[in-house]
């Protein structure tokens, strides 16, 4: 017997997979920009933010080739307020992400950001007004244990970040809102993921400026010795283009699943994603290091499973009525 695929299931199936290759890419990228000896650049906010500057180049460079003129201005004034909020969100979420990574162990990168489906259930009964079942309640309190427990082992082997865990959860909290809120400004813009991908960028590069000259990072760059090297602005221009790659994959795989999708497939691909980090670094963990993870995404499966079958019923009751 052959399985029949419908275009819809492959466009799924793309959208997913094209989002892990490019996060966990960018994960190792960042990575090494942020924390590593061979770069030694305590500049995060300026990293993000060039980022974003080489998404917006690139959109510029597109239109300019394609000859297309955008129907509206990033700087109408409609745009800026159906965008704008959103933005601020997105500028959010890449920041403490990156500033978590430069904190932690990648390995433990899946820990520190593993409440993003528990901030979903929370905001969407505070911002849609959904209510929540017990069953998922259940699987909820099962991740933060599993979090708990991934803290606890990373304190007891010794390399517990404190500043990393809470960047983290600031994370995991502007990712959960992102998902949310992404799709209510989609069609404020006909549905256009890489001109919302555009507007994010073009509002976060304004949106760092101010804080790159507060947390004082001017004088960092400026005194920086390997400013002119040649690896450093490969890997730079790298970042940027994974920065690119990962705000299309998260939009792109948000609009063709839910928002739901996209956080359970975030948490598995970072599953995946600690097995080769642990193997790439020749890190050596305890058991229970290891059932923290398990436990992560024993609840995440569950949530989806319970969610599945609540949407099914929900989709069965309307079809009777």
């Amino acid at each position: 017997m052959k399985l029949k695929f419908s275009g819809q299931v492959w466009k799924i199936a793309g959208a997913v997979t094209f989002y892990w290759v490019v996060s966990i890419t960018t994960v190792f990228v960042n990575k090494v920009l942020l924390s590593s000896n061979m770069v030694q650049f305590d500049a995060p906010l300026f990293i993000t933010w060039f980022q974003c500057l080489v998404s917006v180049l690139y959109y510029g460079a597109y239109n300019l080739i394609r000859r297309e003129k955008l129907e509206s201005s990033a700087f109408d004034i409609k745009i800026i307020k159906a965008v704008f909020p959103l933005s601020i969100i997105f500028a959010s979420m890449i920041i403490f992400n990156n500033l978590c990574l430069k904190h932690v162990d990648v390995s433990f990168y899946y820990i520190g950001r593993s409440l993003t489906t528990v901030f979903n259930v929370m905001l969407t009964y505070l911002v849609l007004g959904e209510t929540t079942s017990m069953k998922t309640c259940f699987c909820c309190l099962l991740i933060v244990f599993g979090f708990w427990l991934g803290v606890d082992q990373e304190h007891f082997i010794g390399t517990f970040s404190l500043l990393g865990t809470i960047y983290g959860i600031l994370g995991s909290l502007s990712v959960a809102y992102y998902a949310i809120k992404v799709k209510e400004v989609l069609p404020r813009i006909d549905s256009t993921i890489w001109l919302l991908s555009y507007y994010n960028n073009i509002y976060s590069c304004f949106l760092f400026l101010p804080l790159i000259i507060f947390c004082n990072e001017i004088p960092v760059i400026y005194n920086y010795r390997q400013i002119t090297s040649f690896y450093f602005w490969t890997l730079m221009f790298s970042s940027g283009l994974c920065g690119l790659c990962i705000g299309y994959a998260t939009t792109l795989q948000i609009k063709v699943t839910s928002p739901l999708t996209h956080n359970i497939s975030g948490t598995a691909k970072a599953c995946v994603q600690t097995i080769i980090a642990s193997y790439y670094y020749t890190e050596t963990k305890p058991w229970l290091w290891w059932l923290s993870n398990w436990i992560v995404l024993l609840g995440s499966a569950c949530y989806t499973r319970v969610k599945q079958k609540e949407l099914d019923r929900k989709a069965s009751f309307q079809q009777f009525k």
